[in-house]
């Protein structure tokens, strides 16, 4: 059973996850690395360990049900405790997705895997990180979920039917949280990374993973009394 703060990072073994991990690992924080595709979390956790990082491995599909219990199961038996939370991952279902052309299997597909996976994550571990003195989820939302920049003209991208409105869905879901468990000290946050150079946009973002990673790992580690219900950047507040 571990005695140091434990956290978990959903979609771990590339981009803005691995980042994340390895900066939470950075603080002293052990951090379980979930993934499904076996191979690269196996090189994530190695890569990782290599740079000195407190990690281990966390077989997890965010879409089968199945697995996220065996998940939450194995970071309960192996570790016996939980205090962060960060759901990263997710997918853009892939252009162009014009709302008159768009096939709604895609538009359900990625709501599968960056809303519902977020809900069955979060659920699966709700039992362990109540128990933990200080927990703290940290949702990774986008700009684009952002309706305020989305109706007044700011830089969101392209159209978009399926990606953009998952990152709303998701703001949206995080508010829900936050007002259910706000007699609980679990502090719950969405988080915006910016315009990050990924395999999620073919590596066109203007901002590394590492400064990707700064906002979550930020609110995954505030401290109690701090905010909850709130979408951030490194600039400050996001508006909804």
């Amino acid at each position: 059973m571990s005695e140091k703060t434990v956290a978990l990072v959903t979609g771990a073994n590339k981009g803005i996850g691995h980042e994340i991990a390895a900066g939470l690992g950075a603080l002293g924080l052990r951090v379980g690395v979930g993934a499904r595709d076996d191979g690269r979390r196996e090189a994530a956790v190695e890569k990782l360990q290599a740079a000195g990082v407190d990690v281990f491995g966390v077989p997890l599909d965010v879409t089968d049900d199945a697995s996220v219990a065996a998940a939450a199961r194995l970071v309960e038996e192996q570790e016996g405790r939980l205090d962060v939370l960060v759901n990263n991952a997710a997918i853009t279902g892939g252009m162009p997705q014009e709302p008159t052309l768009v096939d709604p299997a895609t538009v359900a597909t990625v709501v599968d895997t960056n809303v519902l996976g977020v809900i069955r994550v979060t659920n699966a571990l709700l039992p362990l990180l109540r128990r933990s003195p200080s927990p703290r989820i940290v949702n990774m939302s986008s700009g684009v979920g952002s309706l305020t920049r989305q109706t007044q003209g700011g830089e969101t991208g392209p159209i978009s039917a399926a990606y953009s409105p998952s990152k709303s869905f998701l703001n949206a879901l995080t508010i829900q949280y936050a007002k259910e468990l706000r007699d609980t000290n679990i502090l719950i946050n969405a988080a915006c990374p910016g315009y990050v150079a990924t395999d999620l946009n073919g590596h066109r973002g203007h901002r590394t993973p590492e400064q990707g990673a700064a906002t979550a790992i930020r609110l995954a580690t505030l401290p109690d009394g701090g905010p909850t219900g709130g979408f951030f950047e490194d600039d400050g507040v996001v508006p909804w």
